[in-house]
């Protein structure tokens, strides 16, 4: 393939899977290397007729080596394409330096003759120094070290990871489970991060091997790299990058240590800046639950969430089955803010991987209604592009965020039991979520598990609220329906006309005073094997019941003096009811409208009914007006039909207004003023 045609492939939005086929053709013939160990290894020998091979040059005891084009290319986009932010090469190269501390300890404690590594009990650690003047930023560890051959093998070959082959190592002895999981590096184009920010890179090595010399790899990344063997190189790794003009905020201590608390906080090794230790905090998420103090969860707490409140709530879960997740999850004592409200802003838990940050807020690991939890998700099972910076794999990731939500889900209903007191007050600040969850959750099962959580008045508990699992407990068995009713307050919910029967009755009804919770419950349709009613719809469906209207009772109108005013009515408010009917289930009130919805219908309302004429709101709400006979206010409506005909219109319209507002169906209830004035004026006129 031309070099042509290779940048003709390498578009942006398909990195990722362009560089891995230039990968795997790479391990097919020999590397794509800036320069193969045997050429170094073997100078006098002729060089094997390859693609890919490189001019080994061996002069003063400096061996120099030529980019071919592909790889110069292929350096190109590592450096400058793959990663969206300049920042996170410090990121790469803090972990680059841990994978190699992890690797000299897990040396030191397999290896049983003490002389094979040098300087065996030396400390391990990360050392960063930044010089404003020189325009550099050195990173050094004191980790394993390289050879020659690994130079040129990890650094000479883009998208090859010695930590990735040192794993594989690890995989055959069950016994380094610990020091495999803190290996970060798995795809091997770290190192060029450098390059984003540096003109220059220079490394200076030493194996752990006693006899390994010291080792100095210099490149500026365009067209060549150098190797030679340089004096008191202590040993490990230190990385020299000379900066580029527009980057020299790199060499600024203040800049580096916003970095480091940004992505390397909870690195394994202390990381000094410039001689003092930037990374203090330790990751509680790893650390055993038992052996954390609360002042250790607050303070890490305020580092996660920027906040300054208390956590009201901790979770710390791990689990191993079915997916490895270490997670420590809080919940904020404060009320939300504007920005939490909000399903559009940037929110989630900060993502980890092996101590390292991936995301700060990663929106797709727990649900938009849980985006109030801060805290701390690890998982090694996480699969991630090739920069580290994307999430692939999305059914692996709706199984993690399922297994989270689930456990989050659960650890409220273990507070609600075992703190009651301090879940009344957290349900009060963020039950408007739990709701949420209701509404936009797709599983019918977790709707059912988040319903557990919710807290409703009663009409049997003036002080206190009653969860639907209460309620299920205390009605019989032979109740299929779980009644609820909407109003502003308790004052309204007592007087509203749809609640005078079910009172009668003893009923057990639940009161819902904001306006989005009957559409919750609406949307949540039932709860274990009882469906949730609510009062309006109960009416409506008692009203069909032809049994229930046999007898209204004593001293109401006659059913032959029905028969009349029913149609004189329902021709009265045509065009705004869709029927009349009488009703035995008021006492009070004179009339009440109901609709087939009455939950729908008030979202209607409130919504979008100010883009309808009148005529088709009604049309679209079918209401059915149904009057009490009993009531001294219909029976004089009937008798004022034919006596004052003009002032009984007048009080049908006034009847199916007040009733229209106390359903919550009325747009605007101001309209009330011009008809109760008229009808005022014309009561008043014989005095």
């Amino acid at each position: 393939m031309s070099v042509r045609a290779i940048g003709g492939l390498l578009k942006a939005r398909q990195l990722g899977s362009r560089l891995g086929s230039l990968c795997r053709q790479t391990n097919r013939a020999a590397s794509w290397t800036l320069g193969a160990p045997q050429f170094v290894q073997q100078p006098k020998t002729s060089l094997p007729a390859r693609r890919f091979a490189t001019a080994a040059q061996q002069s003063t005891g400096v061996d120099k080596h030529e980019f071919q084009a592909e790889t110069r290319q292929l350096l190109d986009i590592v450096a400058r394409s793959l990663y969206s932010d300049h920042e996170v090469f410090v990121r790469e190269l803090i972990s680059n330096a841990s994978d190699a501390l992890e690797k000299f300890r897990y040396t030191a404690l397999s290896t049983t003759v003490e002389s094979d590594l040098a300087a065996k009990d030396r400390p391990l650690e990360i050392r960063i120094t930044t010089d404003k003047p020189q325009m550099q930023l050195t990173i050094q560890d004191t980790g394993i070290g390289m050879t020659r051959e690994e130079l040129i093998s990890n650094l000479g070959t883009i998208a090859r990871s010695g930590s990735k082959q040192f794993l594989e190592q690890l995989k055959q002895d069950q016994s380094t489970a610990q020091a495999s999981s803190n290996i970060i590096g798995q795809f091997g184009v770290g190192f060029y991060s450098s390059f984003i920010v540096a003109q220059r890179v220079e490394v200076y090595t030493r194996a752990a091997d006693p006899k390994a010399p010291g080792l100095r790899w210099s490149t500026d990344g365009s067209g060549s790299y150098e190797i030679e063997e340089v004096e008191n190189v202590e040993h490990g790794t230190k990385i020299v990058l000379h900066l580029k003009t527009e980057c020299r905020e790199y060499a600024d201590e203040d800049r580096i240590r916003a970095v480091i608390k940004k992505y390397s906080n909870f690195v394994g090794s202390p990381i000094l800046l410039n001689g003092k230790q930037a990374n203090e905090i330790k990751p509680l998420w790893l650390m055993d639950p038992q052996s954390t103090t609360k002042e250790q969860h607050q303070d890490f707490y305020r580092f996660i969430s920027n906040s300054f409140d208390m956590p009201r709530f901790t979770l710390h879960y791990n689990a191993d089955v079915p997916l490895s997740i270490h997670a420590l999850l809080y919940f904020p004592e404060g009320k939300p803010g504007l920005f939490e409200m909000s399903r559009d802003g940037s929110t989630g838990v900060a993502l980890y991987t092996r101590k390292v940050l991936i995301q700060s807020k990663t929106e797709n690991l727990l649900p938009k209604w849980l985006r109030f939890v801060k805290g701390v998700v690890d998982s090694e099972d996480i699969p991630l592009n090739l920069s580290r910076e994307l999430l692939q794999n999305n059914s692996l990731i709706r199984k993690l965020s399922s297994v989270i939500s689930s456990r989050v889900i659960r650890f409220l209903q273990e507070r609600a039991k075992k703190q009651p007191e301090e879940y009344e007050a957290f349900y009060r600040d963020y039950g408007l979520f739990l709701k949420e969850g209701i509404v936009t959750s797709t599983d019918s099962a977790e709707k059912e598990e988040i319903a557990k959580l919710l807290r409703f008045e009663s009409s049997k508990s003036e002080t206190g609220r009653m969860s639907l699992e209460e309620y299920y407990k205390e009605v019989s068995e032979e109740q299929k329906d779980i009644y609820y009713l909407a109003a502003p307050n308790r004052v309204l919910a007592e007087a509203s006309p749809y609640y005078e029967n079910l009172k009668k009755r003893n009923e057990l009804v639940l009161f819902c005073y904001e306006p989005y919770d009957e559409l919750v419950l609406m949307q949540l349709g039932q709860f274990k094997n009882k469906k949730l009613v609510s009062v309006e719809k109960e009416m409506r469906n008692q009203s069909t019941d032809p049994a229930a209207l046999e007898d209204y009772g004593q001293d109401s109108l006659l059913r032959s003096e029905l028969d009349d005013l029913l149609p004189w009515l329902q021709d009265q408010l045509k065009g705004q009811v869709a029927k009349v009917k009488a009703t035995t289930r008021l006492d009070s009130h004179p009339c009440v409208v109901t609709v087939e919805e009455m939950a729908a219908a008030r979202h209607f309302i409130r919504t979008q009914s100010h883009q309808l004429p009148e005529e088709n709101r009604f049309a679209l709400l079918q209401p059915e007006l149904e009057i009490n006979p009993k009531h001294p206010i219909i029976k004089k409506l009937n008798s004022l039909r034919e006596s004052e005909p003009e002032l009984a219109l007048l009080i049908t319209k006034q009847l199916f207004a007040n009733a229209m507002v106390g359903a919550g169906l009325a747009e605007d209830p101001r309209m009330l003023l011009t008809n109760m004035n008229t009808l005022l004026t014309k009561a008043l006129e014989k005095y």
